[in-house]
């Protein structure tokens, strides 16, 4: 039981306090900006540093090691992207009246550069497995990335819970590229594709398939939370309120005129 429940609960505290505080963070004076990526900046050059000893065997510490060091990469990625440092060129609403193939190119003309960076990322972890045993930390990367990829297409394609609660004052601009309607097809394909990959991973090992191992049950447990993220997007829930003490609001900026 230990084996399972231990790693699922440092997963479970991983996304809860990495993602309370990074919403607190970024609700703070803009003027603590600079500190709180230069920090951030110098735990990524760290991560990147314990990804690496991570990556040399399968013990349950490099397991360990290698999803903490991931958690950080991403806090990172979340940090430079709500400070508005890394978003995309465009970052004023969209335009009034934008359908389409507009709509479209705007949204992504306004989170490019975020998305280029965490392929860059990408491709430093590809490189740096080169050779190397264990495999937790660019599987960890790799599911994160597909479930914020879903989620995002879940936020331009309409979901009735959009979660603008969550942008910081000086992206509300951002909340005019979601969609707020009816849940989609794409929506349950991501789901149910969602679901069906967690029962297998979970079946492999109940049925003695696979042997239990600590970066499979952290790896199972973040596609879990990952799939409640996204049930949240259906459903009005007070989750928010596993984040109050991180949700206190800063003054609002009204964006500017597209």
């Amino acid at each position: 039981m230990n084996e399972v429940a231990a790693p699922a609960l440092f997963a479970l505290l991983c996304w809860w306090f990495g993602t309370g505080a990074i919403l607190w963070l970024v609700r703070r004076s803009p003027s603590t900006f600079p500190w709180s990526m230069g920090v951030l900046s110098l735990l990524l050059l760290g991560s990147l540093w314990t990804t690496q000893l991570s990556m040399q065997d399968h013990t349950v510490a490099s397991a360990y090691l290698a999803f903490a060091s991931v958690i950080v990469m991403w806090s990172w990625h979340e940090m430079a992207f709500l400070t508005g440092w890394l978003t995309g060129p465009r970052r004023v609403p969209l335009q009034a009246g934008a359908r389409g193939w507009l709509r479209f190119t705007q949204s992504v003309q306004a989170v490019i550069w975020h998305e280029l960076a965490l392929l860059a990322n990408f491709g430093v972890l590809l490189w740096m497995q080169q050779g190397q045993a264990g495999h937790v930390a660019i599987c960890t990367f790799a599911l994160l990335w597909c479930m914020r990829f879903s989620a995002k297409m879940n936020l331009f394609l309409g979901v009735p819970e959009t979660g603008e609660q969550y942008l910081p004052s000086h992206l509300v601009y951002l909340a005019s590229y979601f969609k707020r309607g009816p849940l989609t097809l794409f929506y349950y394909l991501t789901v149910g594709l969602s679901c069906v990959v967690w029962a297998w991973m979970v079946w492999l090992v109940s049925s003695g398939e696979t042997t239990v191992t600590t970066g499979w049950v952290l790896l199972a447990a973040l596609l879990g939370l990952a799939i409640v993220e996204h049930v949240i997007m259906a459903f009005p829930t007070p989750m928010q309120k596993l984040w109050g003490w991180a949700m206190s609001r800063s003054p609002v900026i009204k964006p500017e005129k597209a």
